[in-house]
């Protein structure tokens, strides 16, 4: 299992235990994950540190002074299609 944290802009777009679907975005060094549809973004990762699975369930979310932050897990590993 893996875990990544999204910024979520705004409070109640996610719950824990929600299924949740993330689509990924490749930028010219990194890549970029967005739970769709347009709910929160992770940080950026390098091409070894991809996610591959577009599944995870919501853990956590939490607030704090810099905003609401949603932990995702992800247990399936199973590469992502090429784009």
């Amino acid at each position: 299992m893996r875990e990544m944290i999204f910024k979520m802009e705004r409070p109640g777009l996610v719950t824990e235990g929600d299924e949740v679907h993330v689509s990924e975005k490749k930028t010219a060094l990194n890549y970029t994950y967005l739970i769709d549809p347009a709910v929160a973004m992770s940080g950026c990762y390098k091409v070894n540190e991809r996610i591959h699975t577009e599944q995870g369930i919501v853990k956590k979310v939490e607030h704090n002074e810099r905003g609401y932050y949603v932990t995702v897990a992800f247990e399936n590993e199973d590469p992502l299609p090429e784009k």
